[in-house]
């Protein structure tokens, strides 16, 4: 059989049924991947060349310092700044954490507790997995489970690995106690898919609601990424009057953390919080009642 699954919910998607039956469902997720990413300094044969504000090649055996300075940047300052700007508006947020980066901040890690963010795992470690072996790949796994507990004090109900494998579902599963992955982009809506029998529910992401647009060859400039999300959301409440969806965001404290785009995020930011027939929530929070109201049974 053909794995990948090109029909989906096709011309009928389920009512969500979202709480106070609201017209859309919209997530915030805050990457908190600083001091995970490749590094000569952690072991890795060549330095992170992926996300940064400029161009660059991975430097095999040396480090390059421009790369690590811009990643420092985000869990010194731009993780503070997004921090207080969701938490002065209360709005709900989950974090993709690597675990490594986790460890290496204990004082952003308290932050997110006293928030009430949901802290799901973003692996181990900011790196790609796609041609890793699998045996390798399952220790990472369960290392990344093992500290996020130690940091975190409660082991991770979500996951987003990002630069997956095709090991990757089936290893989480595997590991157990999840609740969700977001490992795909595949959809508006939550859906559940059979990993070796068992059922398991994905919550998508997105990679074009997401400030990497900022820095990659697509290139969003302030204040079109404020537009964008804007144009989304407005599209989507309009398509809530009939069949709510779900609206992620993807942010990054090295790139939206910077001033000049965080104050183009503050826009958009309000913009939700004036809107009364939205659910801002958690990924978890979507998850549980996407289980709750849309059980496996009723999919297929």
């Amino acid at each position: 059989m053909y794995p990948r699954d090109l029909a989906g919910y096709g011309r009928n998607p389920p009512d969500a049924r979202w709480p106070n039956d609201a017209r859309l469902a919209v997530q915030f997720v805050i990457n908190f991947e600083e001091g995970g990413e490749h590094s000569i300094l952690h072991g890795d044969r060549h330095s992170e060349a992926f996300l940064a504000e400029e161009p660059t090649a991975a430097f095999y055996n040396v480090r390059n310092l421009g790369v690590e300075s811009q990643y420092e940047y985000g869990s010194r300052a731009g993780w503070w700044r997004l921090y207080r700007m969701f938490t002065e508006r209360n709005i709900p947020v989950t974090i993709f954490g690597i675990t490594k980066a986790l460890e290496k901040n204990p004082d952003a890690v308290a932050a997110m507790k006293e928030a009430k963010f949901e802290i799901a795992s973003h692996g181990l470690r900011w790196i790609h997995y796609a041609e890793m072996p699998e045996e390798q790949e399952a220790l990472h796994i369960a290392e990344a489970m093992r500290i996020h507990t130690e940091v975190t004090g409660a082991r991770p109900t979500g996951w987003y690995t990002g630069r997956m494998s095709v090991n990757t579902r089936k290893l989480l599963v595997l590991a157990g106690g999840l609740v969700y992955d977001s490992d795909s982009f595949a959809d508006d809506l939550p859906y559940w898919v059979q990993v070796d029998g068992q059922d398991h529910l994905v919550v998508p992401y997105t990679l074009d609601n997401n400030d990497v647009r900022y820095v990659n060859s697509y290139g969003y400039q302030s204040p079109s990424f404020s537009a964008y999300l804007t144009q989304a959301f407005e599209f989507l409440r309009r398509e809530g009057e009939r069949k709510p969806k779900m609206m992620s965001i993807g942010l990054h404290t090295r790139l939206v953390g910077r001033p000049g785009r965080a104050a183009d995020l503050e826009r958009f930011l309000d913009h939700v919080a004036a809107t009364s027939d939205v659910w801002v929530a958690r990924r978890i929070d979507i998850a549980e009642h996407w289980r709750a109201a849309h059980p496996p049974a009723s999919q297929y």
